[in-house]
């Protein structure tokens, strides 16, 4: 039986993977246009997206999950439905990468404007253009800055996965419950959190060796 349920329990730890991977891969390159827009001197550009990130830093990632899914049904327009179970998981990996997307504009942020006014202008002397201060001058230093924040940001990201199995994507958690509505056994819900365990630790090393790399900016 403990063969079968971690069988059982790879496959739905294999979806939420999956949704991890998709949803970085997705969300830090939209929070960084997300966290330049909301510096922008446009207003028109950086009060919408201030707002945006308001409501979604205000709101909790569960009811984000049912807004996005049910929400186009109840306004006539069943988005998902037509994409059968894959819908749910699509759902699922719109709602985090929006979520994350706003969290990691605010990291982004705070990283860029924690650089020196000076550091601008030093580049600017020696004749270097907005673009090329921002990628051979700032862009390291802020890496450097919000590996910290950035890193435990990602780590709550694999637990949150498992908020997906409210909209029943067939993640880990959701695997785990289903021994226990089919055959009564609860043990294969807590075994998920060895899997949670392992996966964090593994980041949390992979974390703290490329904080090291990057000790040189001391």
């Amino acid at each position: 039986m403990f063969i079968t349920v971690t069988l059982q329990l790879l496959q739905g730890f294999a979806k939420t993977l999956e949704l991890f991977a998709l949803t970085l891969i997705l969300a830090l390159p939209l929070g960084l246009l997300l966290s330049l827009g909301s510096m922008s001197k446009v207003a028109l550009l950086k009060y919408p997206i201030k707002f945006l990130i308001w409501v979604i830093r205000g709101t909790p990632l569960m009811l984000q999950l049912y807004v996005i899914f049910y929400g186009p049904g109840l306004l006539g327009h069943p988005v998902w439905n037509g994409l059968g179970l894959s819908g749910r998981f699509i759902a699922a990996l719109v709602a985090f990468v929006i979520n994350y997307s706003c969290y990691f504009s605010e990291i982004y942020r705070g990283g860029i404007q924690s650089i020196p006014v000076g550091q601008y202008e030093a580049g600017q002397v020696l004749g270097m253009t907005k673009g090329q201060i921002f990628r051979e001058v700032v862009l390291l230093q802020v890496i450097k800055r919000i590996v910290p924040p950035m890193s435990n940001e990602i780590i709550t990201l694999v637990k949150d996965t498992s908020l997906a199995n409210v909209i029943s994507v067939a993640e880990i958690i959701f695997t785990g419950n289903a021994f226990s509505k089919s055959n009564g056994l609860i043990w294969p819900l807590f075994y998920t959190g060895v899997f949670y365990l392992l996966f964090s630790g593994v980041l949390t090393m992979a974390f703290s060796f490329i904080e090291k790399k990057l000790s040189f900016f001391k």
